[in-house]
């Protein structure tokens, strides 16, 4: 035991009890893959015990106030994460989604800062995995004076400035708004001692590469760097190798693991028959469901059939303004919306406990997602369901998942479907505006006359809206006969077109004054 201790100091102390937890667990040790030197540990969390906060390495204060909030026993990767990092060693971490990665990074971060006296740096994908890192942040700092900034794009530049000039300890950025301050000289990454990359595959899939090298250029080589994912591609490796020093490599569950509490589910249906069964399935289920869609324009045409069928729904994809992303998420979870439609920006990160089902409409596109969308139900220990829909050309997408995590999903029969619910056409009244307002007065000078489009709001607002469009005409011999003649109401009167007249004048050359 002692040697086994030895061989280990650097993640457990020399406590008789944890040795023995240790050995019940089950452990494998080998070389790091990638040459460097560093040990590479894998362990599962089916048979460990549950421990506390209070062997991790975690300072007093800051641990009874976790113990204050909430945060009485750690997750598997909480438990080997925290005292690897604690001490200010690079970690790579794999670990399935929903298992407390945000507070594993965030609580070395806070106690290497708060003794190195620099600044902490968090690079996320997405606006709302930033959201939620932040909120978690200053729920376990801002009783110590713990101060943040969140840079993340669709905001407005100048409250992100204010919050830089107050000197944050922690920021929490997107790589493009952060590319943005730097380029502005509105923020320095001189002092960042810890660096955390978290979803590092999801940003490089998102073509943030060149962003997240150029970022890693311009921080100090003497710093702390973790990612954590629950995948990891060969990609991450080269960061590995490049930027960052002799990286401990911890994998609570193997890539691709889901979470063992949610059940998985296979319908075979046609296209045209996905939204009956929607339908059917949204009848038997009572609680709050997250509906993935492939693309931005299926996910509003879902929202809008279920809300023709009776359910409160909100969406959530990159035609929405940060607003209003914000406004459905946090609609989703008060409970205003009983259904959120999302594309794969809500696939990471999102922290909503009580989605009792997750539906993927359509299979994704990278099949690295299916893991991160059935992630979001079945979380802190919840039981979850999982439905996806796949159609009979899809079967090998099927097989691609199953070999991803390592598992059969059982496909079923389709039930008896309801009857089909004709979608009545609804204007977006605010769109139109806007867009025939923009586009008032167009002049098209190839055709030979000029186009006015002019937009009226009907007085009686349970009528459609009226859209007219009025042409004035240019050349008056070439009118052609299909256009009707204007009304008097828009119609200038214009003098005749005159071929003799040239559209440029002549050059008139001045005289000279003698």
């Amino acid at each position: 035991m002692r040697g086994v201790d030895k061989k280990l100091n650097f993640l457990y102390s020399s406590d008789q009890l944890r040795i023995k937890r240790l050995t019940r667990a089950i452990c494998l040790l080998t070389h790091d893959p990638w040459k460097t030197g560093r040990l590479f540990i894998f362990m599962t969390d089916k048979h460990t015990e549950k421990v506390s906060f209070q062997n991790l390495g975690i300072f007093e204060n800051l641990l009874s106030h976790l113990n204050k909030i909430g945060y009485h026993s750690p997750t598997p990767i909480q438990q080997k994460a925290i005292p690897i990092g604690a001490r200010g060693e690079d970690i790579i971490g794999i670990a399935q989604t929903g298992t407390g990665k945000t507070l594993a990074f965030s609580i070395p971060m806070m106690q290497q800062i708060s003794v190195q006296k620099g600044m902490g740096l968090i690079l996320l994908p997405t606006r709302e995995l930033a959201q939620q890192v932040e909120e978690t942040i200053q729920k376990v700092g801002k009783p110590f004076g713990l101060r943040s900034a969140i840079l993340i794009g669709g905001a407005s530049m100048r409250p992100q400035i204010d919050a830089l000039r107050r000197r944050p300890h922690i920021i929490i950025a997107t790589p493009g708004r952060l590319i943005d301050h730097m380029e502005q000289k509105t923020l320095s990454l001189d002092e960042v001692k810890v660096l955390v990359l978290d979803e590092a595959d999801r940003m490089l899939d998102m073509g943030f590469e060149p962003q997240i090298k150029r970022i890693l250029t311009h921080v100090p080589k003497e710093r702390q760097t973790m990612l954590f994912s629950a995948t990891m591609p060969a990609k991450i490796s080269q960061i590995a190798n490049t930027y960052m020093r002799k990286p401990l490599r911890i994998e609570v569950a193997p890539q691709g693991t889901t979470a063992e509490r949610v059940e998985q589910e296979m319908f075979i249906v046609a296209k045209e028959d996905k939204t009956r069964l929607l339908d059917k399935i949204l009848t038997e289920y009572k609680g709050a469901v997250l509906v993935f869609s492939r693309t931005k324009h299926g996910a509003k045409k879902i929202s809008r059939s279920i809300a023709h069928m009776g359910h409160t729904t909100a969406e959530i994809h990159s035609n929405k303004s940060l607003a209003q992303r914000k406004s459905a998420l946090d609609g989703f979870k008060s409970g205003k919306y009983r259904v959120l439609v999302a594309t794969d920006i809500a696939s990471r990160g999102i922290d909503v406990s009580n989605i009792e089902l997750v539906l993927n409409f359509d299979l994704p596109d990278q099949i690295e997602d299916y893991v991160h969308r059935i992630g979001r139900t079945g979380r802190a220990g919840k039981k979850g369901k999982a439905i996806s829909f796949a159609t009979p050309d899809q079967k090998r997408d099927i097989r691609a998942i199953e070999t991803l995590i390592r598992a059969r999903i059982p496909v079923s029969p389709i039930p008896d479907l309801p009857m089909h619910r004709p979608v009545e056409h609804t204007i977006d009244h605010e769109y139109d505006r806007g867009r025939f307002q923009r586009s008032h007065y167009r002049s098209d000078r190839s055709s030979g006359y000029r186009k006015q489009q002019a937009f009226d709001r009907p007085k009686d607002t349970s009528a459609h809206t009226q859209k007219e469009r009025v042409y004035r005409y240019k050349d008056v011999r070439n009118k052609p006969e299909s256009l009707e003649t204007p009304s008097t109401n828009h119609t200038h009167h214009k003098k005749p077109y005159n071929p003799s007249r040239s559209r440029f004048p002549k050059h008139r050359s001045r005289k000279p004054g003698f």
